[in-house]
């Protein structure tokens, strides 16, 4: 095995990967009930970390542009994401909600959830993963304004270290009109805060 990150890792040293923590846990990896653990635990991966594989704002491209002059606040809530702790690989389960002010052509709103999920799909801190989803939206649609709130509840936090159930951790971005527009601003968390009731 080596940690040249440019070298691809193949499968077979990924199960023998966890076949080496298995052995550190104190389990036998021979042991019936974990024979075919180091498979399972690789296709997991392939899953969770899916976001690896694509580029979120390829979701974005394809946009709408009749929309009879439309130009107010789109909000897509609840988004429900989960993630990994890029610091203890520990699941990071949340919502995403996400609002922007188009110019002149939006995007179907399944896009939105796309660029949350191929962001989240990927060893993450929440702040970054809020930051990432925000400006993709900015980069690629151009609108007026982006603002991004995510709540979640970190494992990292309430299965280890400190044990902390029920806390959760809200992280925000706002970029154009959001941050410069108090009204419009104080108007998406309004939309978002709903959610909530």
């Amino acid at each position: 095995m080596t940690d040249d990150p440019a070298k691809p890792v193949d499968r077979a040293e990924a199960e023998a990967a966890i076949r080496t923590l298995l052995r550190w846990a104190g389990e036998d990896p021979a042991r019936e009930g974990l024979l075919d653990t180091p498979r399972r635990v690789v296709d997991a991966y392939r899953d969770w970390f899916s976001g690896y594989a694509e580029d979120p704002a390829e979701y974005l491209r394809r946009t709408f542009e009749e929309v009879a002059g439309y130009d107010e606040l789109i909000v897509l809530r609840d988004i429900e994401f989960e993630s990994h702790c890029e610091h203890h690989m520990a699941p990071i389960i949340g919502r995403a909600h996400v609002g922007y002010l188009p110019t002149d052509k939006v995007v179907g709103i399944s896009k939105l959830a796309r660029v949350v999920e191929g962001f989240a799909r990927r060893f993450q801190v929440q702040e970054k993963l809020t930051a990432q989803i925000a400006h993709c939206i900015e980069d690629v649609l151009k609108p007026r304004g982006v603002g991004v709130v995510i709540e979640a509840a970190h494992q990292c936090m309430t299965t280890r270290g400190v044990h902390k159930t029920g806390v959760s951790m809200t992280t925000s971005q706002m970029l154009g009109a959001f941050r410069e527009d108090a009204r419009t601003r104080a108007e998406f968390l309004q939309f978002v805060m709903s959610a909530r009731r």
